[in-house]
């Protein structure tokens, strides 16, 4: 598992092999916190910076030509933060879509959510992203997939759900079965998930998609993140040998 020096390249792709630019990619993206406490700002302030690295990771993505992109927003855990914090989430998260689902409909970026539609997301944030899915669906340049109230392990949970409600035998259930429940199944796996902040852990972020993904960590905290970074995680990835449990050729 390889990590990024979190120096920024400038905007430069030289030197990635445009036959080999990764079809998904997934980001944790980690650090607001530590970012506006090192800077004796509130948490809060951490996540509003955090919205100008994510425009520039997705403007990255269009330049190499990415078609899958999917960032962790907020996960199933994320509810046990502060009360206040969590507020301000679902308020930034709405007024996020208000501001820029406009901007990535220019871009033809198809916007989509993946996670849970339960009681603790408030009405008018479901109704922001309904909105944004239905403008951008026929889009196709790039899919952009926030995972907003989203688990690993609730996403395979409620697919073993579906499975159940549509009384599978035993002897039916197997990987094909499972996948076809997920949440976007038409979705392919990541090539490669990067992690900011220098934080080690995949938590709970795609557990049954990145199997076989390149697993990158970068030093740099999330609002510091730029498309240079993610070309760095890009370049890494094209240096790595993937077999997928096989042998070199």
């Amino acid at each position: 598992m390889g990590k990024t020096s979190g120096q920024h390249s400038n905007g430069s792709i030289h030197g990635l092999d445009p036959s080999r630019i990764p079809a998904h990619v997934a980001c944790v993206m980690d650090g607001n916190g530590r970012w506006a406490s090192a800077r004796g700002l509130p948490r809060t302030e951490g996540h509003a910076a955090g919205e100008v690295a994510l425009l520039d990771t997705v403007e990255g993505a269009l330049e190499l030509g990415i078609g899958w992109l999917t960032m962790f927003a907020f996960s199933t855990e994320n509810w046990r933060r502060p009360r206040d914090e969590v507020r301000y989430l679902m308020g930034f998260n709405e007024s996020l879509l208000v501001r820029r689902r406009d901007e990535l409909h220019d871009k033809g970026v198809r916007i989509r959510f993946a996670g849970r539609r339960d009681w603790r997301v408030p009405r008018r944030v479901l109704n922001r992203m309904d909105e944004s899915a239905e403008l951008t669906a026929g889009n196709r340049r790039m899919t952009l997939t926030m995972a907003f109230n989203y688990g690993g392990r609730a996403e395979i949970v409620d697919a073993v759900r579906r499975v159940v409600t549509d009384g599978l035998r035993p002897e039916q259930v197997d990987e094909k079965a499972l996948r076809s429940r997920l949440y976007y199944p038409d979705q392919p796996d990541p090539d490669i998930v990067i992690r900011t902040s220098g934080e080690f852990r995949i938590s709970n972020f795609l557990l049954w998609e990145l199997a076989y993904s390149e697993l990158v960590f970068s030093e740099v905290l999330w609002p510091d993140f730029r498309r240079g970074d993610l070309f760095a995680a890009v370049g890494e990835y094209q240096r790595r040998d993937r077999r997928y449990g096989g042998l070199e050729s």
